[in-house]
């Protein structure tokens, strides 16, 4: 069994309060999937994303579609 590594990044909008995803942008990139994690729980379960619906997840998130009414 192999065991990926991978280099983790959060949004630089998530300041230090810790409610926050990670992702894997080199594995995305070389994959196109997007590995995404909890950055509360680093060794929790990971979700593989095909890199289209990251990127639709991203552009809701930006322009307010989460937001709560």
């Amino acid at each position: 069994m192999t065991v990926e590594v991978h280099v983790w990044i959060k949004s630089s909008y998530s300041g230090q309060g810790g409610s926050c995803v990670e992702w894997a942008p080199a594995h995305a990139t070389a994959t196109g999937t997007v590995p995404v994690r909890d950055s509360k729980n680093p060794s929790g379960p990971v979700l593989h994303l095909p890199a289209h619906a990251f990127a639709s997840f991203v552009t809701s998130v930006k322009t307010g579609e989460f937001d709560a009414a």
